[in-house]
């Protein structure tokens, strides 16, 4: 007849949360690394998302804001499609569509292997993320800018509450997309009014 278990002690307790966390971590990271190559490898294909209107915007900007320190094409489909759609919902639908793609720095840096942890502008962004919190995200997410998954990996790594996260990337997000939409739609009206 076999031994009852042994009880664990509250260190070993510990020690195998720990273990499992650090798992879950990884495993987080690595989803997070494999959706960003699989969407920068689909980037040329993802244009094709614009033929379904604000849903097809909406889409083609998660697609393009999920990936890591990888470029995919976002804005010239919002500016485009601001010169054949609304410029109003195009913004809101690129917005919203954005704040859900940038999950993915949210999360990496979440996982606890933020991959630009080290550098100077990585920890430049932390500062602020531990100063102004909420106000460093919107703004980061309303300008144009490289640094935005630094950002999210930093509000995932400080534990921000996701609400608050997701609340500032998307207000940032929608006026950013606003500034695109429009400049799409005001620049296809001054060609028309130039080849009259």
């Amino acid at each position: 007849m076999k031994n009852p278990p042994e009880k664990l002690s509250g260190g070993e307790s510990f020690l195998h949360s720990t273990v499992a966390l650090n798992l879950l971590r990884v495993f987080v990271l690595l989803i997070v690394i494999g959706i960003s190559i699989y969407i920068y490898t689909i980037r040329d294909q993802a244009a094709k998302f614009a033929v379904y209107g604000y849903p097809g915007i909406f889409l083609i900007s998660v697609l393009a804001n999920a990936t890591i320190l990888l470029p995919a094409p976002g804005f010239a489909i919002v500016f485009a499609m601001g010169g054949v759609f609304n410029p109003v919902i195009v913004g809101l639908a690129a917005g919203a569509g954005a704040a859900i793609g940038e999950l993915s720095g949210y999360m990496a840096g979440f996982s606890g292997q933020a991959i630009a942890e080290h550098t100077k502008i990585y920890e430049r962004i932390q500062d602020w993320m531990q100063r102004y919190g909420m106000l460093t995200i919107f703004v980061l997410a309303a300008i144009p800018n490289p640094f935005f998954d630094l950002a999210g990996m930093s509000a995932g790594a400080l534990k921000m509450p996701l609400s608050k996260f997701l609340l500032a990337c998307l207000l940032g997000k929608i006026i950013k997309m606003w500034i695109f939409a429009y400049a799409g739609a005001y620049s296809i009206n001054w060609l028309i009014s130039i080849m009259k």
